[in-house]
């Protein structure tokens, strides 16, 4: 059987929630939802979270929050998922992207200052594989009016030295992803942690058609809004996921410290940056780098090992090039990530036979 790079794990516990939530009178728009919100709220040391029927709709909506608009440059890393990146285009926003640094994979500070332009109005910083990004830093960088939207897709469980990632503590909104190969699964959601009462309540207005409870008892449309619901069933799964996160990171970790610790050898192999001292990394993807990327990625595959490139630069999508004009050169640090990157597996299920068959093909290959 193939081992994947990434997979969910379900546990009777989780079939149950979704079952309880079947045999109810509340299929979507009910208690399960809030619950799931609340639960999140509290794990992220936030006040507030909203939830999203996927994190593309989250980053959508934060951008609409944001009140960006026409004329307003939104910066992004170029090493994620193109959704980080289009999020600003759905709002007629124009995508812009800051380098990586090459010791950490993630913008910094410095490479955000370096991108932006007066006409920059938000950042959305991505935590890449997991490995928070340096928010307080970039927050510094760019001063207090320009909005920042933490991507933290890859990173639910993760932590800062000063806090969980989704306290809020230095950003305006932070995005969580909850697709099958992410910390925790709902099937498909997203969520918003959040400070603010009225970003909260203008989230919750545009993932419903736009719609709030009027001066009587009817709802009334007042703006344009989408229906990006999450379901009660869905919430279900990920409140019920979402209790172990802990241990799910703590199998991600001890996953990564093996092949730390079984790959450290090769010279042909550069390991991921690790976590810093009293911080902790989720562990999402265990990205490592090698210039015989393409011989081993083939090699992996022919032993049933489904390793995975992520990712290649958004602004190296043809949309992005016909659209905007960008061309190849524009981040040359993410440009030679993206070059010699590949994924190996790593998830709470993956057993200690299939790491050691992942280390074994991976020595034999990049001797």
């Amino acid at each position: 059987m193939a081992i994947p790079y990434g997979r969910q794990l379900i546990d009777e516990d989780d079939i149950a929630a979704v079952v309880e939530v079947l045999r109810g009178d509340w299929l979507t728009q009910g208690p399960a939802v809030a619950a799931f919100e609340e639960a999140v709220a509290e794990a992220c040391d936030a006040p507030y979270a909203v939830a999203f029927s996927s994190g593309t709709a989250a980053l959508h909506a934060a951008c609409h929050a944001a009140g960006l608009g026409a004329g307003d440059e939104v910066l992004t890393s170029p090493i994620t998922f193109a959704a980080s990146a289009n999020c600003a285009a759905y709002v007629g926003a124009r995508p812009t992207f800051a380098d990586i640094d090459p010791a950490t994979w993630n913008v910094s500070g410095a490479t955000v200052a370096a991108a932006s332009s007066p006409r920059t109005r938000a950042v959305i910083p991505v935590d890449y594989a997991g490995l928070p990004a340096p928010v307080a830093e970039i927050r510094a960088a760019l001063g207090t009016e320009v909005v920042v939207i933490e991507d933290a897709a890859h990173a639910l469980g993760a932590r800062r030295e000063d806090g969980p990632v989704g306290d809020c503590r230095h950003v305006d909104m932070t995005m969580f992803s909850f697709h099958p190969v992410k910390p925790v699964t709902s099937g498909e959601g997203g969520m918003l942690t959040v400070r603010d009462e009225g970003l909260r309540d203008s989230l919750r207005e545009f993932r419903s058609h736009g719609m709030r409870r009027g001066e009587r008892w009817w709802t009334e449309q007042h703006t344009l809004g989408f229906n990006y619901r999450l379901t009660d069933l869905q919430s279900a799964l990920g409140r019920s996921q979402l209790a172990k996160l802990d241990r799910f990171i703590a199998a991600r970790n001890a996953i990564a410290d093996r092949y730390r610790a079984e790959l450290a050898d090769l010279a042909t192999i550069q390991l991921p940056p690790a976590a810093p001292s009293g911080a902790l990394h989720g562990y999402h993807l265990f990205a490592i780098r090698t210039d015989g990327r393409r011989e081993l990625y083939d090699g992996l595959r022919k032993r049933g090992i489904h390793a995975q490139v992520h990712f290649i630069p958004v602004y190296w999508h043809p949309w992005y090039r016909d659209t905007y004009g960008y061309e190849r050169g524009l981040c040359p640090a993410a440009e030679d990530f993206y070059a010699r990157c590949l994924s190996l597996p790593c998830f709470p299920a993956l057993t200690a036979e299939e790491q050691g068959t992942v280390i074994a093909a991976v020595r034999e290959l990049a001797r």
